[in-house]
């Protein structure tokens, strides 16, 4: 896998967390505060339970800005694989919220996406040469790859 495409797919990864998070914040505010929107359904009793649907969704924001900016290393393939394991196990784990809150094509995309991007962000990180890739190398990515 050459450079270009690892580096083309961490964008790519970055823009799907971007995007999704983005829109998971609003419905998140938006059933929040608001009792408005799918998660109003999830959240009329308890409000404050939204306070998870934010943390989660805010911190995908936060690992699609770090990814946009992001090299092309081993590390970064593999943090970008993590974050998607975790994004997408919780999917699943709390499935019955896309069916309580009406939507399941959303769970679906999200969920498939998560999972499609896990085995990408492998597939990249294995592609990694050992020593040749960079020629300005991180500390950690030097620990990784040793």
């Amino acid at each position: 896998m050459s450079r270009t495409y690892r580096q083309l797919l961490l964008r790519l990864n970055a823009g799907f967390l971007l995007i999704a998070s983005t829109g998971g914040l609003i419905t998140d505010i938006a059933g929040s505060f608001f009792a408005k929107g799918p998660e109003a359904i999830l959240l009329s009793d308890s409000p404050g339970a939204g306070i998870g649907f934010i943390e989660a969704h805010g911190l995908a924001l936060i690992f699609g800005v770090l990814l946009w900016q992001a090299a092309s290393s081993r590390l970064w393939h593999l943090t970008a694989a993590a974050v998607h394991v975790l994004l997408g196990s919780a999917n699943l784990a709390f499935w019955q919220f896309f069916i309580a809150a009406d939507v399941l094509v959303v769970g679906y995309v999200t969920t498939i996406a998560h999972f499609t991007l896990v085995v990408l962000q492998l597939a990249a990180a294995a592609s990694h040469r050992r020593h040749a890739d960079h020629a300005v190398r991180s500390p950690i990515d030097q620990v990784v790859s040793a």
